[in-house]
């Protein structure tokens, strides 16, 4: 079965970063674009990055562009999500999805909580 298992968030000081891990199974990763994406308290989940099969294209959502890089590595079925300078709005958990060609729908992971605070 599909499972996607986020690691890497934590509490960090404003200014600060972190990166975040989603190791993906049960499809074939390397075909499929992933995503990542976030809900803070009260607030809809909304999507913060995407990238491609091949990692030859990312878009970001723009509250988040110049400052948060997705990459990924199709050896190992991995994808990231390096987050710099911050910001206490950017605290919510984080959560890797995956829209697969098979089996079909849409998955997710369990989240992780990125807080950002003095």
């Amino acid at each position: 079965q599909v499972q996607l298992v986020e690691s890497g968030g934590g509490l960090v000081q404003p200014g600060g970063s972190l990166r975040l891990s989603c190791a993906a199974s049960g499809f074939t990763f390397s075909i499929s674009p992933m995503r990542w994406y976030r809900q803070a308290p009260g607030k809809e989940r909304e999507l913060v990055a995407l990238i491609t099969s091949a990692g030859g294209s990312t878009n970001y959502t723009n509250s988040v562009k110049g400052r948060f890089t997705i990459s990924r590595d199709n050896a190992k079925n991995m994808v990231y999500l390096q987050m710099n300078s911050l910001k206490p709005e950017d605290t919510a958990v984080y959560y890797c999805m995956a829209r697969p060609v098979w089996p079909r729908g849409d998955y997710w992971g369990q989240g992780t909580q990125v807080t950002v605070s003095s």
